[in-house]
Parts: structure tokens; sequence; C-alpha cells
């Protein structure tokens, strides 16, 4: 680390826990929030460093205030609340939201922090609580080129990869694609194991001999033998991928894409749901085959 930056992350659940570790690790001082303060608490014992009451007061004087929560409204509240983190930055600060939300919500707080000289990255990840603990998350941007320059260097500490895709919302748009992608493949998936399965074959060995050729994916690889296994405790909540997905098809409706499979895998983890599947992995979707 080239300078010691004042950092402040905002949010300490599955992701943003061990996200806010990692900085900590690489000697960032780093002021923590969290709704739960036992929570902050808890996360200060480990990794040293200070907790806040308030979004506001952790980032203030940040350098680089990053933070991971829910949803939109969450979004809202954190980021522009009357506690919110851009009550207390200063000019030439940086936000940075690793949360999955709107392409919308995105422009709004962007806008909201370039009328208080406070640049605002949407910076959405892949790779999972898997990914967040390890450090190999994929991060996906969407701000100023300038900004993004600035935060690069941090937001390695625990991504493999981090890359602009283009100005205010294009990391949440990613992350749209991202999860329409991860929704048809693991429905194919599911549906592959089944007839496999209905089929008499042995499919753990199926899994091993196609996932060396044109089928293999990270689906595949990871989730295979667990969903042969019937077992959906290893990650993504059902719940949170239908938050996702509704916001996909939320922006298709205003862009014109069709998302034929989106919608209709959508509705099959509605149906997970209502068997008691809210927590469960997004593997999950075999169930509705057996």
């Amino acid at each position: 680390m080239s300078e010691q930056k004042r950092v402040a992350f905002l949010g300490l659940g599955v992701m943003g826990y061990p996200m806010a570790g990692h900085l900590a690790k690489a000697g960032y001082k780093v002021t923590v929030f969290n709704r739960t303060a036992k929570k902050a608490e808890q996360w200060v014992a480990e990794h040293g460093g200070t907790s806040a009451p308030t979004p506001a007061a952790a980032a203030k004087n940040a350098d680089i205030a990053l933070m991971c929560v829910g949803n939109d409204n969450d979004v809202r509240q954190v980021a522009l609340g009357d506690d919110g983190a851009l009550a207390g930055m200063g000019s030439g600060g940086i936000l940075v939201d690793h949360t999955t939300a709107s392409a919308a919500v995105a422009r709004e707080v962007y806008d909201a922090c370039k009328a208080r000289g406070v640049a605002f990255l949407d910076a959405p990840v892949s790779g999972g609580q898997a990914g967040a603990e390890s450090g190999k998350l994929t991060v996906m941007l969407g701000g100023d080129a300038d900004a993004f320059a600035k935060v690069e260097s941090v937001l390695q500490h625990y991504g493999r990869a981090v890359t602009l895709m283009g100005g205010s919302g294009a990391g949440q748009l990613t992350k749209m694609v991202n999860q329409i992608c991860i929704a048809g493949m693991v429905e194919a998936l599911s549906e592959g194991i089944a007839f496999g399965q209905k089929a008499g074959l042995d499919v753990e060995k199926v899994i091993e001999v196609i996932g060396k050729g044109a089928a293999q994916s990270w689906q595949m690889d990871s989730r295979g033998k667990t969903m042969l296994a019937d077992k959906f405790d290893f990650g993504f909540a059902v719940d949170w991928m239908r938050k996702d997905l509704a916001i996909c098809l939320d922006e298709a409706r205003k862009n014109g894409a069709q998302l034929p499979v989106t919608a209709l895998v959508d509705q099959f983890y509605s149906r997970i749901q209502k068997i008691g599947g809210n927590r469960w992995d997004t593997s999950s979707l075999i169930r509705l085959l057996r």
C-alpha cells in the first residue's frame, strides 16, 4: 500500500464482513458500521480498527467509503439518509457500493454524490460468500474513470478481477447479465442431472465426463455433486436470487430486452420459496424435478 488511506466499510453481512477483513489485513485503518452493532463489535475484536454508530460517523473524513447492504432502499438509507455516508464525507471522497441493486438507484446516488463533490461507483460483485472469504471476487464497476483509478488497488484486495464497465449504472447492468446467465445455467444443470437419474445413469460419473467438454461450467464444477447429494446450504440464497432477478426483469421491461427463460426460472424459484426453500442456495431448483 503506497499510502495510508482512511477507509470505511458499511454493512457486515456474509459478504461485507470478510471483504472488510481483507482491507484490515492489507494494513488499512478501517472504520466499520453495521445496523446490528454487535456484529461491528465482533469484527473489530477480530480485525482491529474501529466501529461507528452511523454510516455518517463511519465515513467521516474517509478517503474511500465502501458499502454492501441489501437492496435499493437500503442503499438510499445508508448512502443518502440523514445519518448516511454522504452526510459524513468530505469533498474529494469516493463512495463505492458493492450492493446488487438497480441501475436507477446507482444513478440517483451518483448524482447526489456529485452535487457534494464526492465520487460514486456502483460496484456489485460475483463469487458469493466463498469468493468474499477467499478474496477472489469479480467486481464490475460503473462510474468515472478517475475515481476508478483511485480505488482499483483497494478493491484488488478482495477482487481477482476489478473492471470498469462504463458510466454510472454500468456495473449494476453487468451484474444483471451475470444473474441472467446463472439462472439459465442452474436450471439446465438441474434438468440434466434429473434426466440422467431417470435414465439410470451414474450421474456423478456423467458430470465428471461432460465437465471436461463443452457443457462445463462453474455451476457444474461447484454444485453438481452437492445437487446430487440433495444439499443446498452452500451459498447464495433463493431469496436473494429472486431479488436480483426482479431487478433484471424490471430493467428488461424498460429497455425492451426479452428474458423468457429468466422469467420462467424466477417462477421456479418462487415455487422453491413456497416449499420453504427461501434460504436454500440457488442450486435447489433441482428439488422441483424430483
